[in-house]
């Protein structure tokens, strides 16, 4: 981590992502019983790959694993561990950009998981603004989880998101229902605390809840709404959100923006489910739609 921090410069996100994908590397190991690292081989490292292929998760996320893999094998050849490099052993699996559809349900689904949320309790208040969040304004869920009280200014009803995956900040107008139930949480939810993270663990000790708790209870509430999608959690409410902006006919360029894109093409898989404007396509209207 020291060599991911120091010498390659990676965000604290990052290193995030490299420690669970090595974890779950060293738990393959220890159940195959590999003992020392310099016992690895081509057969060990096709086999972590092979056992973490889909359906177990998608294949972005072995893509992203084999290059943690490849860094690591790296630099264990560096530090004088292995003896070979075997990083070029590491294939990526052959995958396509836009090649997927995105995971949105329809806005009275999106109505059906908010409604699913009991309210009554501080974790329910919790839950229901961070769900509104993430429908709302297409957050992710490390936005949600990184909001801070000092982020919401309530005098001129604005939002601001900082520090986005782009590396940009934006600011939203900050809707009256969203506002009233982050009001209602922090009133009668938040546990007093002297952290400026809005939303924090309901149990103790209470810290700021984390991006992968975002995505779980995300996922609980879809699941309770007897909804069936693929991977459940929080970016389906990010999809959703896109849906909605599509059916109102908002332009690519304009939704990549509100949800915070790096360029215009992380977009444009979204032209797959902008269901009204292929349906023109389909009848005969497609160059002027184009």
């Amino acid at each position: 981590m020291r060599y991911l921090i120091e010498e390659k410069g990676l965000r604290q996100r990052s290193i995030y992502q490299y420690q669970i994908f090595l974890r779950q590397f060293a738990a393959y190991l220890e159940r195959i019983r590999v003992d020392n690292l310099a016992k690895l081989s081509p057969t060990v490292l096709s086999g972590f790959i092979a056992e973490y292929a889909p359906p177990r998760v998608s294949w972005s996320t072995v893509r992203n694993a084999c290059g943690v893999l490849r860094v690591f094998l790296r630099y264990l050849n560096r530090e004088g561990v292995m003896a070979k490099d075997l990083s070029s052993l590491v294939e990526f699996p052959q995958s396509y950009r836009h090649a997927g559809v995105p995971r949105s349900i329809s806005w009275e689904q999106v109505e059906q998981v908010l409604a699913g949320i009991d309210r009554r309790s501080a974790s329910g208040k919790r839950d229901y603004a961070m769900m509104l969040l993430l429908a709302t304004y297409g957050l992710r869920a490390a936005e949600v989880a990184s909001l801070t009280l000092d982020d919401i200014d309530w005098r001129n009803e604005r939002l601001k998101i900082r520090e986005r995956k782009a590396g940009n900040t934006t600011t939203y107008p900050l809707s009256a229902a969203v506002g009233a139930a982050i009001v209602e949480y922090l009133k009668n939810g938040r546990p007093a605390t002297t952290c400026r993270e809005v939303f924090m663990r309901c149990c103790a000790p209470h810290a700021p809840i984390g991006s992968a708790a975002v995505v779980c209870r995300a996922a609980h509430f879809i699941r309770k709404a007897g909804i069936r999608v693929p991977r459940a959690g929080s970016h389906v409410l990010r999809h959703s959100c896109v849906q909605r902006l599509l059916n109102a006919n908002f332009s690519l360029k304009h939704i990549g923006d509100y949800v915070g894109h790096r360029s215009a093409s992380s977009t444009q898989i979204y032209g797959k489910i902008a269901v009204e404007q292929l349906r023109e396509v389909a009848f005969g209207n497609g160059e002027d739609v184009l």
